[in-house]
């Protein structure tokens, strides 16, 4: 659990998930968020090795016990996804330093600046280490772009840079993460009742019209929930 005395309000701004919860809403095995949030060693050809974080967490450790901000559950998508687009982590680590040192931010995959000047970061590392695996990102303009397209219709910036929300069926639908709000749980945007709980109840009852008058929460809003948390089943 994460202490709560003594905190000013920008904590009730940051999200707080613990690491079994990132894994199931970013499709990321709760040991890979760890390693990357905490580092971890290994051993090759008889030497011990030590990989260091991939970035500070927002949130750090107590007693052992490790919970990620919002912004840190956005960072775990697209790691996730240049990984399996086949950037390498020597590759991917340069990115998002650079990245973090161009932007000055923490968290530069959380900008859409990295969005939409990440394809020219990457050209200019090709042109460094000359890696195999980003040729195609650096020769084709659609490489990219398909792999950030998904999050751009689900992510909401405001004044064009800094990342406020996430809309995992898209902006036109009615469930959201926001960080400021209930602590970033995927809830339904109008009422704010969390998607777990309305799902969870439209599936014992079997009924969304019968949830609908106990939360007087409108059908439209449960059926998102419960296509969401079917979503995050699958």
């Amino acid at each position: 659990m994460v202490q709560t005395e003594h905190m000013d309000s920008t904590y009730f701004n940051t999200g707080i998930y613990p690491v079994r919860d990132a894994a199931r809403l970013t499709g990321v095995s709760a040991g890979r968020i760890r390693r990357w949030l905490r580092g971890y060693r290994y051993r090759s050809r008889m030497k011990a090795y030590t990989s260091p974080p991939v970035w500070r967490g927002q949130w750090q450790p107590i007693d052992n016990n490790l919970a990620v901000g919002f912004l840190d559950l956005i960072e775990i998508r697209f790691v996730d996804a240049f990984l399996k687009a086949g950037v390498s982590w020597s590759t991917l680590r340069q990115a998002r330093e650079r990245a973090e040192d161009i932007f000055k931010v923490a968290h530069p995959f959380c900008t859409n600046r990295f969005v939409t000047d990440g394809r020219e970061l990457f050209v200019e590392l090709h042109r460094e280490t000359g890696e195999p695996s980003l040729i195609e990102i650096v020769k084709r303009q659609a490489v990219f772009a398909q792999i950030v397209r998904p999050f751009l219709k689900e992510l909401e910036f405001a004044d064009g840079t800094g990342l406020v929300r996430w809309w995992p069926l898209g902006e036109q639908r009615l469930v959201v993460l926001d960080p400021t709000r209930n602590f970033g749980r995927p809830i339904v945007a109008r009422h704010g009742v969390p998607t777990e709980v309305l799902a969870s109840a439209a599936k014992a009852t079997g009924s969304v019209a019968e949830v609908s008058r106990w939360y007087e929460v409108p059908e439209e809003e449960i059926q998102d929930a419960v296509e969401f948390e079917q979503r995050l089943a699958a």
